[in-house]
């Protein structure tokens, strides 16, 4: 597309390599990564907020020498602040806010030598599985424009989908990682709670459901990444055990026999969409073929209480967060200012007691300490990222008015992927399957808590074994 025309024949890692040999420089790279946004971008809406001159400056003030020196990245509009630059959280309420500061993991990001470039669509407070903000609009899935690419982190995977870049900046607080990669056909791993920092605002998000790590085209990038951002900031609440090893020297590593459970149903025991359930049934054959040992087995859920501990947990943050912003614009948000769901989300908190907090927190610790006993007999959990293909866009518009409807929709396509939000384990979507309509779907591995490794060792081999790279979206 532009100068450098064997971008997008190389992940990060290998455009960084050729940064550093000198065969391209970081404005090269910069000016390609400009140059696919302006000419994809329309197609998708991907990327709404620009930083380019910010990213030039950065180059000039000279780069540090990290793992991706020179590779652009783009952040998610949510909660990694860059200061100079306007976060908008995905809300019409913050828009305009510029940062003071830089968030900690926007530091290890920059220190890893990454150019930030701008900011990606998310749902207003990443509250949905879709990316389709009032603010902004919908972010297409670059597979199928008329599909979601998933939420919250939906302009990151679509962004990356569209080779608009190899890897993008992502979190995932009821599978916001997760869920887009599987839309859009990319690797999506959520670190062990408290793997990568919160801070300087904030100690945990979501009672420690929300992290942030990244989506990307390969394994490697992934690991190299969660290398450079890993470890306790001062004041973290979280201390996960330390790899043993770097990530990136686990993509390749052996992986020795695992022990993978795997299950289809929903946690209401219901069928999946046949595709999904297709995926899994293949997967489970093809980690068999790899020397694996696999069975059918699944931890016993209680998907009401499951509901009702994230809703309450969720809610109450949703809450804090609207009354502090509207302190800090002098008067009390309305309905006006956020979306339906949002809103009634908010208000929904307010009738529920600190007692209902403390309980739904301990609920969430309950869940880890079963999903740590299943695991004691398994050493990887098999199951969908969604209960269906990609959905439509529409079909999860938090400005409905029929909330009934969305709650269904989000229960259908949406079951799985929180409960490892609320145990901390790591977990993955890997791109393994499309429907006969050539829409990705991704499926979940989950490992032991503090066990990244395992699943960067599993997805490096599957990766191998079944490669994905070389999938292109958008014809």
């Amino acid at each position: 597309m532009g100068s450098f025309k064997e971008y997008e024949d190389h992940d990060a890692l290998g455009l960084a390599e050729r940064v550093a040999k000198g065969d391209v420089t970081a404005t090269e790279l910069l000016d390609e990564a400009i140059e696919r946004t302006e000419a994809i971008n329309p197609k998708i809406n991907a990327v709404v907020l620009k930083h380019y001159d910010e990213a030039r400056e950065l180059i000039s003030d000279g780069l540090p020498d990290g793992p991706f020196k020179g590779v652009p990245f783009l952040l998610k509009d949510l909660h990694l602040l860059w200061e100079g630059t306007v976060t908008t959280y995905g809300s019409g309420a913050w828009e305009g806010y510029v940062a003071d500061h830089n968030t900690t993991l926007t530091d290890r990001y920059l220190e890893a030598g990454l150019v930030l470039f701008g900011k990606t669509n998310s749902p207003e407070l990443g509250l949905t599985g879709t990316t389709e903000p009032r603010l902004y609009g919908p972010t297409h899935n670059p597979w199928n424009l008329e599909h979601s690419p998933g939420g919250s982190s939906g302009g990151a995977a679509a962004a990356v989908a569209a080779d608009i870049l190899p890897l993008a900046n992502a979190s995932d607080g009821g599978g916001s990682i997760r869920i887009p990669a599987s839309a859009c056909g990319l690797f999506g791993l959520k670190p062990t709670r408290g793997r990568t920092p919160a801070g300087p605002d904030r100690g945990e998000g979501w009672a420690g459901m929300s992290i942030s790590h990244c989506v990307s085209k390969t394994v490697r990038d992934s690991a190299a990444l969660l290398d450079a951002t890993t470890g306790m900031a001062p004041g973290d609440p979280y201390l996960p055990p330390e790899p043993e090893r770097p990530f990136l020297q686990e993509v390749g590593a052996p992986t020795g026999k695992l022990r993978i459970a795997f299950n289809t149903k929903r946690s209401d025991g219901t069928k999946p969409d046949p595709e999904v359930e297709k995926s899994i049934l293949d997967t489970a054959k093809l980690c068999e073929s790899l020397g694996h040992e696999v069975v059918e087995a699944a931890p016993t859920l209680d998907p009401v209480a499951m509901g009702n501990a994230q809703a309450t947990i969720i809610g109450a943050n949703v809450a804090l967060t609207l009354e502090q912003r509207g302190e800090a614009l002098g008067r009390s948000l309305t309905e006006n200012d956020v979306e339906h769901i949002t809103w009634l989300m908010a208000n929904a908190a307010k009738d529920r007691t600190s007692t209902d907090y403390a309980a739904a927190t301990l609920f969430i610790h309950q869940m880890g300490r079963m999903m740590g006993r299943f695991m004691q007999s398994h050493d990887i959990y098999l199951c969908p990222v969604l209960g269906t293909p990609p959905p439509k866009l529409g079909v999860l518009d938090m400005m409905t008015e029929d909330v009934g409807t969305y709650l269904a929709n989000l229960g259908k396509i949406m079951p799985y992927a929180g409960l490892f939000n609320m145990t901390g384990q790591p977990s993955m979507s890997v791109p393994l399957h499309w429907t006969q309509d050539g829409l990705p779907v991704g499926v979940m591995f989950t490992g032991r808590f503090g066990e990244d490794a395992t699943l960067i060792r599993l997805a490096a081999q599957l990766e191998e074994a079944k490669p994905w790279r070389e999938r292109k979206p958008l014809g």
